[in-house]
């Protein structure tokens, strides 16, 4: 084929499409959208049977009921309806959800799919409902209660530094918190609720804020979301004395020297506390059900002490003794 008859096969195709007038690509633009519109309007008109999906709303008392898992939002169902209607609720453009009433606390935590259509056909505008096809409606309830607790320091916490002690109680204000939420949440609760400290080491008194910490704090509401904890603080003095361990299960018509004969007992006590702390409360022993043939030793044992002694050790570790018959 010629180059020149090749040309003009392309210039009969596109001669039509030539703008003839000024205002041809106008004329032509308009044209297309009122056909298009002509098209859309007239589909519309017509009904379609489809799979979509259609809005659902929970109704329940939210003051004895509430749910610990978010509550599903549409189910999937099959329709009959105008394109129209369809369309709106496409657009979710004045679409009725389908309200489900929860009235008590279920017994079970889901819903079939069935149960569902006569509050789908109630609320359809315009849509007939040909079946439900979600399955089953899963949900989760729980009864809303209130709990009150007593607020505790934990004392597994260290809290002062070295040669330093707590005095108790500890003040905390307030001295209770109450929760309000799902029972299953509010009752896994610890009681008494432990607090724990912000800050260690400390060697002065102080009044310090604690925060409120739990889990499920979307659901689960206190009355309050910190508490002051005042806390004593007072130094600790090292002291030490000397007592004679009582010797326990001696073996029969024997005598026993012990190397040395009496324990050094190290402590620390608060300043002051020299009046209280009697040392005559202190005993030790030496049990020798425990001796130990090979070095000739035994370990001496404090079984007795006062209250406001701290952090006790004994020396020596071991005590030679020597058994003669």
């Amino acid at each position: 084929m010629s180059f020149e008859k090749a040309r003009n096969i392309i210039l009969w195709f596109v001669r039509p499409f030539k703008p003839q007038t000024e205002h041809y690509w106008r004329i032509v633009v308009l044209c297309f959208v009122a056909a298009s519109t002509f098209w859309l309007l007239n589909a519309l008109n017509k009904s379609y049977s489809t799979q979509t999906t259609y809005p659902v709303r929970f109704v329940f008392n939210d003051q004895r009921l509430v749910p610990i898992n978010p509550l599903p939002e549409e189910v999937a169902v099959n329709v009959t309806g105008r394109g129209w209607k369809l369309l709106r609720k496409a657009l979710r453009v004045e679409v009725q959800p389908a309200e489900i009433y929860i009235r008590n606390l279920p017994r079970n935590n889901y819903l079939l799919g069935s149960a569902l259509r006569p509050a789908l056909v109630n609320a359809m505008d315009g849509l007939q409902l040909n079946f439900v096809v979600t399955d089953t409606l899963f949900f989760n309830f729980n009864e809303k209660v209130t709990r009150r607790i007593a607020l505790q320091l934990d004392p597994t916490q260290k809290v002062t530094g070295e040669r330093h002690a707590m005095l108790r109680p500890v003040r905390i204000d307030p001295d209770t918190i109450t929760f309000r939420g799902p029972s299953s949440m509010v009752d896994s609760l610890p009681s008494p609720f432990v607090l724990r400290l912000p800050i260690t080491n400390m060697t002065e008194s102080a009044k310090i804020v604690v925060p409120i910490e739990y889990d499920n704090k979307s659901l689960v509401k206190s009355d309050i979301t910190e508490a002051t904890v005042s806390v004593r603080i007072r130094p600790l003095q090292q002291r030490e004395l000397q007592v004679t361990p009582e010797m326990v299960n001696v073996p029969l018509n024997t005598d026993v020297t012990l190397r040395p004969q009496v324990v050094l007992i190290r402590y620390l006590a608060l300043e002051d506390s020299g009046a209280v702390i009697n040392s005559e409360a202190f005993k030790a022993i030496v049990d020798f059900s425990r001796y130990n043939r090979q070095d000739s030793t035994v370990v001496p044992e404090l079984v007795q002490k006062p209250a406001g002694a701290r952090n006790i050790t004994l020396w020596p570790e071991r005590i030679k003794a020597v058994l003669q018959k």
